[in-house]
């Protein structure tokens, strides 16, 4: 038997040696795998035997410690077995060679006092007696009767590289029993998000078959697509929860209390932005003993729970699950479902050269050819605005260059002939939209990537190639080949420097009209002024910036300021000359220079509130304040025609 298992990364191998030597010179037995575990082979027969007749784990934590596979085989085989005896800690022991503790997962052992290799002496001595509280060596569980609802999967061969992933759900999921370290009392929801087929749900799998002990109560899965319908699946599972009738949350909280114990609550495919968040919400545990765990697409629910973003996989596991081809893990970036199918086309036989040929051909993607069915349709499938496609056809005419929401800009101006700021708007809209569902991630400086199975998927199953074509053309012109003097978003004539004319203007004055029709509606002019309360001097203020508001935002939107015809249909240019001229300045011309010698005459003891209630036109100029309301009322209903904009204002005559 021996008294320690002494558990450390092949690259530390010279630094861990001083520290086994001391161990054995202390009277301790001391197991160390000198030959090592093969990559990627899991934890050896030879380990599992010799943990199991290990009283404890001494884990050398290094920096490094993490990125090995064996080394979490070994530390979560250890954890399981503290955790079955009521403490994860008792069988496993850190000792961390690094300044800081930031790298020491999971968060039970980063609560715990992490001993220092500086001074052996007493390092040893903390060994000798903590395992001399040991009574035997530890117990490793062997696969046995899963307490799962609703079917029990078994271990995927293509689970890869994730070992770190699974201590962040961990941890996050039981970020609570450590709270000097988290600073939460509370359990937590957890979220794993990522694109379509990045692994989420291989991901939520492998943690509840590894993590099982964990959840005496049970593992929950629950299909976010088809909630309801799990939900009654889940109460006809659990033999304790009494028939159909009891299938709701109602019935499953008095399962789940009868049972008394912590359980795993998984929510696979939660149906992101189709629902708001606190639909998604209510899907939760339905007790508190449940530890709840989101998969989904979207980011836009932070307040969901706990995020773990899957990427792609390293280079390493990518090349193993290609089959070993390095080519083809590179053309698909470490994407997990595009490698399983290539990998298993190589391995049935298929040269690698060949599907990297065909992976690039036109036709049907020789991923759905190889899944058997319509794979990548579903990586796209949530690109159903103007603004997001034409941001994902901007980023993939620029891959594998990043995007900027500037790139963007500057190819929307120049394909539609649309302002800058209108195009920027298109643009920042887009890239939103297309981060919220997982397909641009972060690259550095505000810059934004985009995977080439987005792009192969993209390809396939772009609604309008047209358009696509229009956006590469533009993109060459703009981004890539106007590199002189000329701003690359403006279109000029020679010998100009101005903007062309707009060929489709509508969106701008569009967007105008909103902005005006806003800023108008929250005037005095519109919310009416109660008699005897507010400040003249403010609504006559408030009246100038409106002008100023107005004409800034036709400057900005390249809308000028013209006279309408009595005929034509009304245009923000006429409805803003309107405003300006023939509604506000008559106004504020006659008002101002009126009110302000009364003001000037104001005594040094008198408020400049008090002394304008009391000056003898004031109930005048309310009264034509008033009657502003009206044409201000017309105007704005004006610009809502234009906008499509309601905000519930209406003219009272």
């Amino acid at each position: 038997m021996w008294d320690v298992f002494l558990s450390y990364s092949r690259g530390d191998v010279e630094r861990a040696r001083p520290l086994a030597r001391a161990l054995r010179d202390g009277g301790l037995e001391v197991f160390t795998d000198e030959t090592g575990v093969e990559s990627f082979a899991g934890i050896s027969a030879t380990i599992r035997r010799e943990l199991g007749r290990s009283k404890a784990l001494l884990a050398f934590y290094s920096a490094g410690y993490p990125e090995r596979e064996a080394c979490q085989w070994e530390l979560t085989t250890a954890y399981l077995a503290g955790l079955g005896e009521g403490d994860p800690r008792r069988r496993v022991m850190v000792v961390n060679p690094e300044r800081a503790a930031d790298h020491i997962q999971p968060v039970e052992l980063c609560d715990a006092r992490h001993a220092a290799p500086d001074d052996l002496p007493a390092l040893v001595a903390d060994v000798r007696a903590h395992v001399a509280r040991l009574d035997g060596p530890m117990t490793i569980a062997e696969p046995g009767v899963r307490h799962w609802l609703l079917g029990t999967p078994q271990p995927r061969p293509d689970f890869l590289g994730r070992l770190s992933e699974l201590w962040q759900v961990h941890s996050a999921l039981h970020a609570h029993a450590a709270p000097l370290v988290t600073g939460r009392a509370a359990a937590h929801a957890v979220q794993i998000r990522g694109m379509a087929g990045i692994g989420k749900t291989l991901l939520a799998q492998e943690y509840a078959l590894r993590f099982e002990a964990v959840y005496p109560g049970g593992v929950c899965w629950v299909d976010g697509e088809a909630y309801e319908d799990s939900v009654r699946a889940l109460g006809g599972a659990g033999g304790g929860v009494g028939g159909p009738g009891a299938a709701g949350p109602g019935g499953l909280f008095a399962y789940f209390d009868a049972i008394g114990e912590p359980f795993l609550w998984i929510v696979d495919a939660a149906p992101a932005d189709r629902l708001p968040a606190r639909d998604i919400a209510a899907m939760s545990a339905p007790h508190p003993l449940g530890h709840t765990l989101f998969t989904l697409r979207s980011r836009a629910y932070d307040t969901l729970g706990t995020p773990v973003d899957l990427g792609p996989l390293d280079a390493p596991h990518a090349r193993v699950l290609a089959g070993g081809d390095e080519a083809l893990a590179d053309a698909v970036d470490g994407h997990p479902l595009a490698l399983g199918l290539l990998g298993r086309a190589v391995r049935a036989g298929h040269h690698p050269d060949a599907l990297y040929d065909r992976l690039h051909a036109r036709g049907r993607s020789l991923l759905d050819t190889l899944a058997d069915e319509d794979v990548t349709g579903a990586v796209v499938r949530d690109v159903d605005t103007t603004d997001a496609a034409d941001v994902l056809r901007c980023a993939a005419a620029l891959h594998p260059l990043p995007l900027t929401t500037d790139d963007a800009a500057h190819v929307l101006a120049a394909a539609d002939r649309v302002p800058r700021i209108v195009a920027r708007r298109r643009a920042a809209n887009g890239v939103h939209e297309l981060r919220a569902r997982s397909l641009l991630t972060p690259a550095a400086d505000e810059r934004w990537s985009l995977h080439p199975v987005t792009q192969h998927a993209w390809h396939h199953h772009d609604p309008a190639p047209a358009r696509t074509e229009a956006l590469r053309r533009a993109a060459l012109h703009t981004v890539c080949g106007r590199r002189d003097a000329r701003d690359p978003v403006t279109l000029a004539f020679p010998g100009t420097r101005r903007e062309a004319p707009m060929a489709a203007p509508s969106e701008s004055e569009r967007m105008a009209a909103y902005d005006i029709q806003v800023e108008l509606v929250t005037r005095i002019g519109v919310q009416e002024l109660a008699p005897g309360t507010g400040s003249l001097r403010e609504a006559l203020t408030s009246l100038k910036s409106l002008i100023d508001f107005t004409r800034a935002t036709l400057h900005a939107y390249s809308v000028s300021l013209e006279r309408g015809s009595e005929t034509g249909a009304p245009t923000v240019r006429s409805l803003a000359y309107t405003l300006i001229n023939e509604t506000i300045r008559p106004f504020t011309s006659t008002w101002h220079p009126r009110l302000a010698a009364y003001e000037a005459r104001c005594p040094a003891d008198v408020t400049p509130l008090d002394h304008e209630a009391a000056w003898p036109q004031a109930e005048t100029m309310r009264a034509e304040l008033a009657a502003l309301r009206e044409p201000l009322v017309r105007i704005t209903e004006g610009l809502g025609g234009i906008s499509g904009a309601d905000f519930g204002v209406a003219a009272t005559g």
